[in-house]
Protein backbone atom coordinates (compact mmCIF):
# COMPACT_ATOMS: atom_id res chain seq x y z
CA UNK A 1 0.00 0.00 0.00
CA UNK A 2 1.06 3.40 -0.77
CA UNK A 3 1.90 5.92 2.14
CA UNK A 4 -0.43 9.26 1.22
CA UNK A 5 0.95 12.07 1.66
CA UNK A 6 -0.56 15.78 0.90
CA UNK A 7 -1.46 16.79 -2.95
CA UNK A 8 1.37 19.05 -3.82
CA UNK A 9 4.09 16.77 -1.57
CA UNK A 10 5.36 14.73 -4.40
CA UNK A 11 8.19 15.51 -6.69
CA UNK A 12 8.94 15.85 -9.80
CA UNK A 13 5.89 16.06 -12.44
CA UNK A 14 2.97 17.91 -11.48
CA UNK A 15 -0.06 18.43 -13.11
CA UNK A 16 -3.28 16.18 -14.39
CA UNK A 17 -1.19 13.39 -13.59
CA UNK A 18 0.27 14.44 -10.20
CA UNK A 19 1.22 11.45 -8.02
CA UNK A 20 -0.49 11.33 -4.67
CA UNK A 21 2.42 10.23 -2.82
CA UNK A 22 6.46 10.41 -2.65
CA UNK A 23 7.27 8.58 -4.99
CA UNK A 24 5.63 11.44 -7.33
CA UNK A 25 5.71 8.46 -10.16
CA UNK A 26 2.10 7.84 -11.14
CA UNK A 27 0.10 10.15 -13.55
CA UNK A 28 -3.03 11.28 -11.53
CA UNK A 29 -5.90 12.28 -13.89
CA UNK A 30 -7.80 13.03 -10.48
CA UNK A 31 -8.13 16.26 -9.63
CA UNK A 32 -6.30 17.59 -6.39
CA UNK A 33 -7.73 20.01 -4.01
CA UNK A 34 -5.10 22.23 -3.41
CA UNK A 35 -3.59 24.26 -6.44
CA UNK A 36 -1.16 22.50 -8.36
CA UNK A 37 1.69 24.04 -10.39
CA UNK A 38 0.95 24.67 -13.49
CA UNK A 39 3.10 21.70 -15.76
CA UNK A 40 4.26 22.43 -19.18
CA UNK A 41 3.17 18.60 -20.34
CA UNK A 42 -0.15 19.81 -19.45
CA UNK A 43 0.12 23.33 -20.85
CA UNK A 44 0.84 21.24 -24.29
CA UNK A 45 -2.03 18.65 -23.97
CA UNK A 46 -4.43 21.47 -23.76
CA UNK A 47 -3.22 23.29 -26.17
CA UNK A 48 -2.95 20.09 -28.64
CA UNK A 49 -6.98 19.06 -27.33
CA UNK A 50 -7.95 23.04 -28.96
CA UNK A 51 -6.11 22.04 -32.54
CA UNK A 52 -8.09 18.60 -32.21
CA UNK A 53 -11.01 20.60 -31.47
CA UNK A 54 -11.04 23.15 -34.22
CA UNK A 55 -10.15 20.89 -37.22
CA UNK A 56 -12.64 18.38 -36.43
CA UNK A 57 -15.31 21.01 -35.52
CA UNK A 58 -14.68 21.91 -39.04
CA UNK A 59 -15.22 18.46 -40.27
CA UNK A 60 -18.70 17.73 -38.07
CA UNK A 61 -20.04 21.17 -39.12
CA UNK A 62 -19.38 20.47 -43.12
CA UNK A 63 -20.84 16.71 -42.77
CA UNK A 64 -23.67 18.00 -40.82
CA UNK A 65 -24.76 20.78 -43.12
CA UNK A 66 -24.47 19.08 -46.64
CA UNK A 67 -27.48 16.81 -47.07
CA UNK A 68 -25.38 15.15 -49.80
CA UNK A 69 -23.02 13.67 -47.38
CA UNK A 70 -25.09 10.91 -46.00
CA UNK A 71 -23.60 7.79 -47.73
CA UNK A 72 -22.21 5.33 -45.12
CA UNK A 73 -18.86 6.36 -45.78
CA UNK A 74 -19.16 9.93 -44.52
CA UNK A 75 -21.20 9.12 -41.87
CA UNK A 76 -18.43 6.97 -40.63
CA UNK A 77 -16.14 9.94 -41.27
CA UNK A 78 -18.58 11.57 -39.46
CA UNK A 79 -18.24 9.27 -36.64
CA UNK A 80 -14.44 9.67 -36.76
CA UNK A 81 -14.62 13.30 -36.34
CA UNK A 82 -17.01 13.80 -33.54
CA UNK A 83 -14.82 11.39 -31.24
CA UNK A 84 -11.58 13.22 -32.38
CA UNK A 85 -13.57 16.44 -31.35
CA UNK A 86 -15.02 15.07 -27.98
CA UNK A 87 -11.45 13.91 -27.53
CA UNK A 88 -10.17 17.43 -27.87
CA UNK A 89 -12.69 18.92 -25.59
CA UNK A 90 -12.43 16.32 -23.04
CA UNK A 91 -8.56 17.86 -22.59
CA UNK A 92 -9.43 21.48 -22.52
CA UNK A 93 -11.88 20.74 -19.84
CA UNK A 94 -9.57 18.02 -17.61
CA UNK A 95 -7.05 21.18 -17.74
CA UNK A 96 -9.39 23.75 -16.61
CA UNK A 97 -11.19 21.38 -14.09
CA UNK A 98 -8.02 20.17 -12.80
CA UNK A 99 -6.06 23.89 -12.23
CA UNK A 100 -8.99 26.10 -12.03
CA UNK A 101 -12.07 24.04 -10.48
CA UNK A 102 -10.64 20.76 -8.41
CA UNK A 103 -13.36 18.40 -8.07
CA UNK A 104 -13.26 14.64 -7.53
CA UNK A 105 -16.77 13.68 -9.30
CA UNK A 106 -16.05 16.40 -12.19
CA UNK A 107 -12.34 14.98 -13.05
CA UNK A 108 -14.22 11.14 -13.45
CA UNK A 109 -16.49 12.82 -15.51
CA UNK A 110 -13.96 13.90 -17.70
CA UNK A 111 -11.81 11.08 -17.45
CA UNK A 112 -14.73 9.42 -18.66
CA UNK A 113 -15.35 11.32 -21.52
CA UNK A 114 -11.41 10.95 -22.63
CA UNK A 115 -11.82 7.38 -22.42
CA UNK A 116 -15.05 7.01 -24.45
CA UNK A 117 -14.00 9.94 -26.99
CA UNK A 118 -10.68 7.77 -27.47
CA UNK A 119 -11.82 4.32 -27.68
CA UNK A 120 -14.52 5.66 -29.99
CA UNK A 121 -12.04 7.05 -32.32
CA UNK A 122 -9.72 3.54 -32.53
CA UNK A 123 -13.02 1.84 -33.15
CA UNK A 124 -14.13 4.25 -35.77
CA UNK A 125 -10.74 4.36 -37.70
CA UNK A 126 -11.91 0.39 -37.35
CA UNK A 127 -15.46 0.78 -39.28
CA UNK A 128 -13.69 2.94 -41.65
CA UNK A 129 -11.43 0.26 -42.36
CA UNK A 130 -13.97 -2.30 -42.19
CA UNK A 131 -16.10 -0.43 -45.13
CA UNK A 132 -12.74 0.48 -47.18
CA UNK A 133 -12.29 -3.23 -47.65
CA UNK A 134 -16.33 -4.04 -48.05
CA UNK A 135 -16.40 -1.40 -50.71
CA UNK A 136 -13.44 -3.42 -52.45
CA UNK A 137 -15.18 -6.90 -52.00
CA UNK A 138 -18.17 -6.50 -52.55
CA UNK A 139 -18.03 -3.49 -55.07
CA UNK A 140 -21.07 -4.29 -57.01
CA UNK A 141 -23.40 -4.70 -53.88
CA UNK A 142 -21.73 -2.08 -51.74
CA UNK A 143 -24.32 0.56 -52.70
CA UNK A 144 -27.97 -1.01 -51.30
CA UNK A 145 -29.73 -0.62 -48.31
CA UNK A 146 -27.95 -3.77 -46.72
CA UNK A 147 -24.26 -1.19 -46.45
CA UNK A 148 -26.65 1.55 -44.80
CA UNK A 149 -28.28 -0.66 -42.30
CA UNK A 150 -24.43 -2.38 -41.53
CA UNK A 151 -23.19 0.81 -41.37
CA UNK A 152 -25.36 2.27 -38.69
CA UNK A 153 -24.94 -1.18 -36.28
CA UNK A 154 -21.55 -0.37 -36.79
CA UNK A 155 -22.06 3.29 -35.36
CA UNK A 156 -24.22 1.45 -32.68
CA UNK A 157 -21.88 -1.26 -31.40
CA UNK A 158 -19.25 1.22 -31.77
CA UNK A 159 -20.34 4.62 -29.36
CA UNK A 160 -22.19 1.93 -27.45
CA UNK A 161 -18.89 0.20 -26.39
CA UNK A 162 -17.51 3.32 -25.94
CA UNK A 163 -19.76 4.39 -23.50
CA UNK A 164 -19.90 1.46 -21.57
CA UNK A 165 -16.09 2.06 -20.84
CA UNK A 166 -16.43 5.25 -20.39
CA UNK A 167 -18.93 4.74 -17.80
CA UNK A 168 -16.58 2.23 -15.55
CA UNK A 169 -14.76 4.70 -13.23
CA UNK A 170 -17.60 6.74 -13.21
CA UNK A 171 -20.06 4.20 -11.50
CA UNK A 172 -17.05 2.93 -9.30
CA UNK A 173 -14.37 1.03 -11.18
CA UNK A 174 -11.46 3.33 -10.13
CA UNK A 175 -8.55 3.43 -7.57
CA UNK A 176 -9.48 6.52 -5.66
CA UNK A 177 -10.20 4.00 -2.07
CA UNK A 178 -7.57 1.53 -3.47
CA UNK A 179 -4.35 3.37 -4.16
CA UNK A 180 -2.53 -0.17 -4.94
CA UNK A 181 -4.71 -0.50 -7.91
CA UNK A 182 -3.79 2.65 -9.41
CA UNK A 183 -2.17 2.36 -13.14
CA UNK A 184 -0.17 4.84 -14.71
CA UNK A 185 -2.90 6.82 -14.88
CA UNK A 186 -5.00 7.35 -12.17
CA UNK A 187 -7.56 7.31 -11.70
CA UNK A 188 -8.15 4.42 -13.58
CA UNK A 189 -6.82 0.70 -12.30
CA UNK A 190 -4.64 -1.40 -13.80
CA UNK A 191 -7.35 -4.03 -14.82
CA UNK A 192 -9.32 -1.10 -16.64
CA UNK A 193 -5.92 0.23 -18.53
CA UNK A 194 -5.08 -3.73 -19.11
CA UNK A 195 -8.50 -4.10 -20.80
CA UNK A 196 -8.01 -0.72 -23.12
CA UNK A 197 -4.88 -1.72 -24.16
CA UNK A 198 -5.63 -5.52 -25.40
CA UNK A 199 -8.75 -4.06 -27.07
CA UNK A 200 -6.20 -1.66 -28.94
CA UNK A 201 -4.01 -4.19 -30.00
CA UNK A 202 -7.04 -6.59 -31.21
CA UNK A 203 -8.47 -3.56 -33.36
CA UNK A 204 -4.96 -3.03 -34.71
CA UNK A 205 -4.40 -6.65 -35.48
CA UNK A 206 -7.82 -6.32 -37.12
CA UNK A 207 -6.82 -3.45 -39.36
CA UNK A 208 -3.46 -4.42 -40.47
CA UNK A 209 -5.20 -8.01 -41.72
CA UNK A 210 -7.90 -5.90 -43.78
CA UNK A 211 -5.18 -3.50 -45.26
CA UNK A 212 -3.10 -6.65 -46.42
CA UNK A 213 -6.31 -7.86 -48.05
CA UNK A 214 -7.11 -4.55 -49.65
CA UNK A 215 -3.77 -4.20 -50.55
CA UNK A 216 -3.43 -7.97 -52.73
CA UNK A 217 -7.24 -6.52 -53.98
CA UNK A 218 -5.96 -3.16 -55.23
CA UNK A 219 -2.73 -5.23 -57.16
CA UNK A 220 -5.45 -7.44 -58.48
CA UNK A 221 -7.86 -4.50 -60.23
CA UNK A 222 -4.50 -2.63 -60.83
CA UNK A 223 -3.16 -5.85 -63.17
CA UNK A 224 -6.57 -6.60 -64.73
CA UNK A 225 -6.62 -2.80 -65.33
CA UNK A 226 -3.44 -2.97 -66.96
CA UNK A 227 -4.29 -5.92 -68.97
CA UNK A 228 -7.70 -4.55 -70.39
CA UNK A 229 -6.32 -1.20 -71.43
CA UNK A 230 -2.87 -2.36 -73.05
CA UNK A 231 -1.16 -0.31 -70.07
CA UNK A 232 2.58 -0.62 -69.89
CA UNK A 233 3.87 -2.74 -66.84
CA UNK A 234 5.82 0.16 -65.80
CA UNK A 235 2.32 2.20 -65.85
CA UNK A 236 1.03 -1.11 -63.26
CA UNK A 237 3.81 -0.68 -61.27
CA UNK A 238 3.20 3.04 -60.46
CA UNK A 239 -0.15 2.73 -59.90
CA UNK A 240 0.12 -0.12 -57.26
CA UNK A 241 2.86 1.06 -55.22
CA UNK A 242 1.11 4.46 -54.86
CA UNK A 243 -1.71 2.64 -53.54
CA UNK A 244 0.05 0.38 -51.06
CA UNK A 245 2.13 3.54 -49.74
CA UNK A 246 -1.26 5.42 -49.07
CA UNK A 247 -2.16 2.73 -47.19
CA UNK A 248 0.65 1.81 -45.64
CA UNK A 249 1.28 5.71 -44.49
CA UNK A 250 -2.91 5.59 -42.88
CA UNK A 251 -1.63 2.40 -40.80
CA UNK A 252 1.74 3.21 -39.91
CA UNK A 253 0.55 6.62 -38.57
CA UNK A 254 -2.07 5.22 -36.37
CA UNK A 255 0.38 2.89 -35.18
CA UNK A 256 3.18 5.39 -34.74
CA UNK A 257 0.42 7.36 -32.23
CA UNK A 258 -0.65 4.89 -30.43
CA UNK A 259 1.40 1.70 -29.97
CA UNK A 260 4.07 3.33 -27.63
CA UNK A 261 1.23 4.21 -25.20
CA UNK A 262 -0.63 0.87 -25.47
CA UNK A 263 2.56 -1.19 -24.97
CA UNK A 264 3.23 1.32 -21.79
CA UNK A 265 0.11 0.32 -20.49
CA UNK A 266 0.85 -3.06 -20.38
CA UNK A 267 4.15 -2.74 -18.82
CA UNK A 268 4.01 0.03 -17.02
CA UNK A 269 2.83 0.73 -12.74
CA UNK A 270 1.63 3.33 -10.60
CA UNK A 271 5.91 3.73 -9.43
CA UNK A 272 7.25 4.45 -12.68
CA UNK A 273 7.95 7.93 -13.53
CA UNK A 274 4.78 10.17 -15.09
CA UNK A 275 7.18 11.87 -17.28
CA UNK A 276 7.00 8.13 -19.20
CA UNK A 277 3.38 8.61 -19.48
CA UNK A 278 3.61 12.03 -20.88
CA UNK A 279 6.07 11.28 -23.81
CA UNK A 280 3.58 8.39 -24.69
CA UNK A 281 0.58 9.70 -24.27
CA UNK A 282 1.21 12.74 -26.26
CA UNK A 283 1.65 11.14 -29.61
CA UNK A 284 -1.45 9.30 -29.14
CA UNK A 285 -3.37 13.00 -29.17
CA UNK A 286 -1.81 13.80 -32.19
CA UNK A 287 -3.40 10.84 -34.04
CA UNK A 288 -6.96 12.70 -33.28
CA UNK A 289 -5.11 15.83 -34.72
CA UNK A 290 -3.71 13.62 -37.89
CA UNK A 291 -7.18 12.28 -38.51
CA UNK A 292 -9.10 14.83 -40.18
CA UNK A 293 -6.45 15.18 -42.58
CA UNK A 294 -6.17 11.75 -43.70
CA UNK A 295 -9.49 10.99 -43.19
CA UNK A 296 -11.30 14.37 -44.25
CA UNK A 297 -9.38 16.37 -45.97
CA UNK A 298 -8.11 14.85 -48.26
CA UNK A 299 -11.42 13.67 -49.82
CA UNK A 300 -12.06 16.03 -53.01
CA UNK A 301 -16.06 16.15 -51.99
CA UNK A 302 -15.07 17.86 -48.76
CA UNK A 303 -12.62 19.93 -50.22
CA UNK A 304 -15.24 21.62 -52.81
CA UNK A 305 -17.13 22.54 -49.58
CA UNK A 306 -14.18 23.80 -47.69
CA UNK A 307 -13.28 26.38 -50.95
CA UNK A 308 -16.76 27.06 -51.60
CA UNK A 309 -17.34 28.60 -47.77
CA UNK A 310 -14.25 30.27 -47.98
CA UNK A 311 -15.20 31.70 -51.19
CA UNK A 312 -18.77 32.60 -49.69
CA UNK A 313 -21.12 30.60 -52.00
CA UNK A 314 -22.02 27.61 -49.73
CA UNK A 315 -24.66 25.94 -51.03
CA UNK A 316 -25.63 22.86 -49.21
CA UNK A 317 -27.17 21.18 -51.83
CA UNK A 318 -24.65 21.17 -54.52
CA UNK A 319 -23.98 18.47 -56.76
CA UNK A 320 -21.28 15.60 -55.97
CA UNK A 321 -19.99 12.91 -57.76
CA UNK A 322 -20.51 9.45 -56.04
CA UNK A 323 -17.17 8.09 -54.98
CA UNK A 324 -16.22 4.49 -53.27
CA UNK A 325 -14.70 4.73 -49.84
CA UNK A 326 -11.73 3.00 -51.31
CA UNK A 327 -11.59 6.71 -53.31
CA UNK A 328 -10.96 8.41 -49.53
Amino acid sequence: MMEEGPPNSSKGQQGWFTARNDSSSTLDLESVVQPLALNPWDVVLCISGTIISCENAIVVVVIFYTPAFRAPMFLLIGSLATADLLAGLGLILHFAFVYFIPSEAVSLLTVGLLVTSFTASVSSLLTITIDRYLSLYNALTYYSERTVTRTYIMLILTWGASICYGLLPIMGWNCLKEPSTCSIVKPLTKNHLIILSVSFFMVFAVMLQLYVQICKIVCRHAQQIAVQRHFLASSHYVTTRKGIATLAIILGTFASCWLPFAVYCLLGDYSYPALYTYITLLPATYNSMINPVIYAFRNQEIQKVLWTVCCGCFSSTMPFRSRSPSDV
